[in-house]
């Protein structure tokens, strides 16, 4: 990390399928050893599954399609409904919270701190991402269509990280008062 100065942020492209940047970041830190078109391909198939699924499932709950939801996501679900669920499950495993280690007078407290917005969106992708390769199912795009899903629905190994790191602020909020 450069001390002199405050390192750019480099311009992403989006995604050539629906134009979104924050499923290009996505395929991005899902691609290994610099294989994108491997690593969009798994993600597209991911959405198509979660398509179909997420559509099942509506029907089974009995509810709408229009309804289901934010008034800003509205573009998005008419883009495509596994879009949608896509950005419902970074929003539910986006942590508010975190823990940042402090160290004062010889001592290391766990101080817990808000995590920026961007912040929040890179741990999302990064948790969704590692809990999809920890997955038993044959394919990876299996893997993170049906991560996707749980953590869309509220469940899965991703939500449990989020809870985990919210329980884990809470848990030090007595030195809260040693914020920076």
């Amino acid at each position: 990390m450069s001390r002199r100065h405050r390192a750019e942020k480099r311009e992403i492209l989006p995604d050539p399928k629906f134009g979104d940047l924050v499923l290009s970041k996505f395929i991005n830190n899902l691609m290994l050893d610099g294989k994108k078109s491997v690593a969009e391909g798994i993600v597209y198939r991911a959405l198509d599954i979660l398509e179909k699924k997420g559509a099942n499932e509506n029907r089974k709950s009995g509810g709408d399609e229009e309804g289901s939801g934010e008034s800003g996501n509205a573009a998005l679900y008419a883009k495509s409904r596994g879009l949608g669920l896509f950005h419902d499950a970074l929003k539910n495993v986006r942590p508010r919270l975190e823990v940042r280690s402090r160290r004062v007078g010889g001592a290391t407290y766990q101080v817990p701190v808000e995590v920026r917005h961007d912040r929040a969106v890179a741990l999302a992708m990064r948790w969704i991402i590692d809990a999809a390769r920890k997955r038993s199912e044959n394919t990876m795009t299996d893997r993170v269509a049906n991560e996707l899903l749980d953590a869309a629905n509220e469940r899965g190994n991703a939500v449990k990280k989020r809870d985990d790191t919210h329980k884990m602020a809470e848990a030090n909020k007595a030195f809260a008062h040693y914020r920076w």
